[in-house]
């Protein structure tokens, strides 16, 4: 694919950045899309290496048919590219600017040299599509008169309702909050992703006869035996919204919140949505407790609200600048990355553990009690004499997510005859065999985070597509 020997003759490119001082004074994106011209050349990069570990299991969870787009841009085909990408990814602007790309990693160039800039390139596609005109609206030919709920406008209840859509269903998504978008529109920053890219697919999804209801929580203002009522089959994408708590002295502390308290309010901040009691961390020594993309988030954000001071705190050790041994190639690997967050000012300490919150003595966080603490046996321990303090007046907790609320619409669901596994996930099987996605109740069907657990925007779209595909199937089957 691509240029025989593009390999040997082209270093891989980066996205142009804008400097740090100058893109922490607002939250625009701040990362440009490819260029016509390096795109051409950073496809010829793709090498025909004949078993692809850029798709499947141990790359793109949604099948992405990588070297056919890379060579369609290499060769100047932009339109066949655009259309390629599109019969995998409902949604390519979403992963080509959030997803980690485990596709790269899996990339067979990646064993010895810088691997493909797959993630850039599929960024690069989709907004020459939109540029030019060639993503538009597909309605279905025909309709089944069947009807399907979707309870969830994250990207896996997207890309199910998009899809279904296009069979033929007539299609209602359910949402609980003012807009459709889930994290991708009230976690994550739009410095990260602009939201009217989710305003600009949801003009299609509308388009192509999609029925969007925001607003309305399911197992409150309508219950689930509603649901199982008044439509053929129901698809639980509600995602795993429980925050994993850190329940140690002086949690109760003002100024110790979640990260998904945080980042919402500042998302809804930026797009004209009222606030109540906004969080703010100008001129605040800000720590967050979480060395993931959420407490990355909250880094990136702190920074553009004009913190003092960012410390990010992570209970295991650092990892190696390189690949681990325990991670060789083609799976993802364990390594150091420093996010462009990180690069915009954050101090960074590991193995740490946080004792407890220390109050100011009128009911705020001053400082966090820390342990420095090396893992023994499989168990992390205290290191006798590491105890230390830091000053803390803003606490932020982005320690991932537990699973779905269970309270409300599960508990209904449950009481019909649906299971969670071990987890507390909605318990439903994933792949393209039959009855995969279907519950213990025969008409409905999970998908994404409130199936598998906490995950991957590439992996909520790969889901919603494949529950699609499964509910399709179920209500094909009952019509014969």
């Amino acid at each position: 694919m691509g240029k025989i020997t593009g390999f040997k003759e082209y270093p891989r490119a980066s996205q142009v950045s804008d400097p740090v001082a100058e893109r922490v004074k607002n939250y625009n994106e701040f990362e440009h899309t490819f260029s016509k011209e390096t795109a051409k050349i950073q496809g010829a990069r793709c090498m025909d290496c004949g078993i692809p570990f850029c798709h499947g299991d141990t790359g793109c969870p949604v099948d992405n048919y990588i070297p056919e787009f890379n060579d369609l841009v290499y060769r100047g085909h932009l339109e066949a590219a655009v259309e390629n990408l599109q019969s995998t990814n409902n949604f390519p602007e979403f992963t080509g600017r959030l997803c980690p790309a485990p596709c790269e990693s899996a990339c067979t160039l990646g064993i010895n040299e810088p691997p493909v800039a797959i993630k850039a390139m599929e960024r690069f596609i989709i907004d020459t599509g939109f540029e030019n005109g060639w993503v538009k609206p597909q309605p279905p030919k025909h309709l089944t008169g069947k009807k399907v709920a979707v309870v969830g406008g994250g990207p896996s209840g997207m890309a199910a309702s998009q899809q279904l859509t296009r069979m033929g269903h007539s299609v209602t998504l359910f949402e609980k909050n003012e807009k459709i978008g889930g994290l991708i529109r009230f976690g994550i920053p739009d410095f990260k992703f602009e939201k009217w890219q989710i305003d600009r697919r949801v003009e299609q999804m509308v388009a192509e006869g999609l029925t969007i209801k925001t607003g309305v929580t399911v197992g409150k203002d309508i219950l689930a035996e509603e649901l199982l009522r008044d439509f053929d089959a129901v698809l639980l994408a509600g995602g795993a919204e429980v925050p994993r708590d850190l329940p140690i002295p002086g949690r109760a502390l003002k100024g110790v919140h979640f990260a998904m308290e945080f980042l919402p309010q500042n998302n809804r901040r930026n797009a004209g949505i009222p606030v109540q009691n906004p969080i703010s961390a100008k001129g605040k020594h800000v720590v967050v407790i979480g060395g993931g993309d959420t407490g990355s988030d909250c880094v990136g954000t702190s920074n553009r609200h004009g913190a003092e001071h960012i410390t990010q705190l992570e209970l295991f050790p650092m990892p190696p600048l390189e690949r681990s041994p325990s991670t060789p190639w083609p799976y993802w690997p364990m390594k150091l990355r420093t996010s462009s967050s990180h690069e915009e000012g954050a101090e960074r300490l590991w193995s740490i553990n946080t004792r407890n919150f220390v109050d100011d003595g009128k009911g705020n966080v001053k400082a966090l009690a820390c342990v420095r603490v090396e893992m023994k046996a499989g168990k992390f321990v205290d290191i006798p004499g590491s105890e230390f303090e830091i000053p803390a007046e803003l606490v932020l907790l982005a320690m991932g997510f537990v699973g779905p609320v269970r309270h409300g619409m599960i508990e209904q669901f449950e009481k019909l005859g649906l299971t969670l596994d071990n987890r507390g996930n909605v318990k439903a099987d994933f792949g393209d065999h039959k009855g995969a996605h279907q519950t213990a109740v025969e008409k409905v069907f999970a998908a994404g985070d409130m199936r598998r657990g906490q995950s991957l925007i590439v992996w909520a779209i790969a889901e919603g597509r494949k529950c699609a595909n499964a509910v399709n199937n179920y209500l094909l089957a009952k019509k014969t």
